[in-house]
């Protein structure tokens, strides 16, 4: 959302990757860590955490332990008191810290390199564009984001590029669940378009069932896990404003069937309520905004909240109010209706909290106003905006969002079996959420068993009485 002026995804695993030895292999030193292709009898490569206090994102009170990393999954997490630390090619020394799991942006837009108006999105060539896209991956990974579920890319296949770079190892990401372009209808939010200045924008245009379902066969196609669909107007679009629903039922469920027959997911941007009961029926797996509710509404989310997670992307307008200037003057938002907006967000999703709907953090990051990297700064926001405590927020950020990527339920927690995707973070994150904002606070990122970045001294190769022997 900015202004109009002024093939399997990362979902899947990846091949194991770790460090038999101490050279903490991470990005930052050009490391890639060690792929096992010697088959089902692999010594996998192991990574002790101790000392750490855990909270481990399940509900469980946060606790110290140490965890055994095997490989891309956790094999063991212990608690200090319960007997000796199983053995390990390198050892983290994680006194005084965290150890939590990495953090999901549920409402990812890795192709939106901190742009100040729609025109900086088109005007890329596609080249210069998966740069954009691949710094921006990297600069999230480097934030403690481990996982990115797509909401939509500027070009097609920006978001599949950059997660296939980063699946084969060659740069640095988060896991990536690539989204399509937007797709809308003509005269909806995303429609660049005037008679006498046709215009290609970030946008699939389609009008009436058998278009979508071709566009969404399209995407796919073309290798994107979620699809996009813009159901609802936006404050954005004067002539498409939020309460309204250019988008029918007829073109939702289309996209749904079509993706689901492909085993993909769909999001929808939706502000209206009849854009969400909408979504709600046809069997939408994701939705982002949904200011505007009435009773019905949220009654059937609270039915549906087993299958569908919802990004409320508090951190756009947040971001519009105390920092949009020079971009978006304070009165130029006012005019937009932005606090009006925010009023209802915060009614909707304090009661959508309270049914237990499974929230996601994630605020349409990649603009000049609310950019890339400051993406941990929503975790704060459910808490003041939505009555969330902060283990109830970080939950959002960890446990809800690898619900998302990953239908299997192993991403998102410290548990066993879990993809070893995590975080060490220099302090208490449940005492004040806001150290995850701070780059410098976190001592390791963790993404599938390999270390990306990790402080200096913690790291260690075990004695030799510590070693497994092959």
């Amino acid at each position: 959302m900015v202004p109009r002026t002024g093939l399997t995804g990362a979902a899947g695993d990846a091949a194991p990757r770790g460090n038999a030895k101490c050279a903490c292999s991470h990005w930052g030193a050009g490391g890639k860590g060690i792929v096992s292709s010697a088959g089902e009898d692999a010594i996998l490569p192991t990574t002790l955490i101790t000392n750490a206090t855990i909270w481990d994102a399940t509900g469980t009170a946060p606790f110290a332990g140490a965890l055994l990393v095997e490989g891309n999954r956790i094999r063991s997490v212990t608690a200090s008191a319960t007997g000796p630390l199983p053995q390990a090619d390198q050892i983290v020394d994680g006194t005084g810290k965290t150890l939590m799991p990495g953090l999901t942006e549920g409402h990812a837009h890795i192709s939106f390199g901190d742009a100040a108006s729609t025109e900086d999105l088109i005007s890329p060539s596609p080249e210069a564009h998966t740069l954009i896209t691949a710094r921006m991956a990297g600069v999230l990974l480097d934030q403690g984001f481990t996982s990115c579920y797509g909401a939509s890319a500027a070009k097609l296949k920006l978001d599949v590029a950059v997660r296939d770079a980063v699946d084969a190892g060659h740069i640095p990401g988060p896991r990536i669940r690539a989204g399509s372009t937007e797709i809308t209808v003509t005269g909806g939010m995303g429609d660049e378009s005037k008679l006498h200045n046709p215009r290609i924008g970030i946008s699939c245009i389609v009008d009436g069932p058998e278009e979508m379902r071709k566009a969404v066969r399209l995407a796919i196609r073309e290798g994107c896990d979620n699809i996009k669909l813009d159901v609802s107007g936006d404050p954005f679009y004067p002539g498409s404003p939020a309460h309204v629903t250019p988008m029918s039922f007829e073109e939702v469920k289309m996209a749904v069937d079509t993706a689901h027959a492909f085993g993909r997911k769909v999001n929808a941007h939706s502000r209206s309520i009849e854009g969400t009961k909408h979504c709600i029926r046809a069997g939408v797996d994701g939705l982002f905004h949904v200011e505007y509710a009435d009773e019905e509404m949220l009654d059937m989310l609270e039915e549906a909240r087993d299958r569908i997670v919802i990004a409320p992307s508090i951190g756009l307008f947040h971001s519009m109010i105390h920092y949009g200037e020079p971009w978006i003057p304070r009165a130029v938002a006012e005019a937009m209706g932005i606090p009006a907006l925010i009023e209802q967000s915060v009614t909707t999703h304090t009661a959508l909290r309270k049914r237990g709907i499974r929230h996601l953090i994630g605020g349409d990051y990649g603009l000049a106003w609310n950019r890339q990297g400051t993406n941990a700064r929503d975790i704060k926001l459910l808490m003041d905006y939505y009555g969330y405590d902060a283990a109830g927020a970080l939950a959002c950020a960890t446990r809800n969002g690898g619900q998302a990527m990953r239908d299997e339920g192993d991403l998102g927690t410290l548990t066993p079996g879990a993809l070893a995707d995590m975080l060490l973070v220099d302090g208490d994150p449940l005492a004040d959420v806001t150290i995850l904002q701070d780059k410098n606070r976190l001592a390791m990122v963790m993404k599938d068993g390999a270390i990306h970045n990790i402080a200096s001294g913690l790291c260690a190769p075990a004695a030799s009485d510590q070693r497994r022997v092959a």
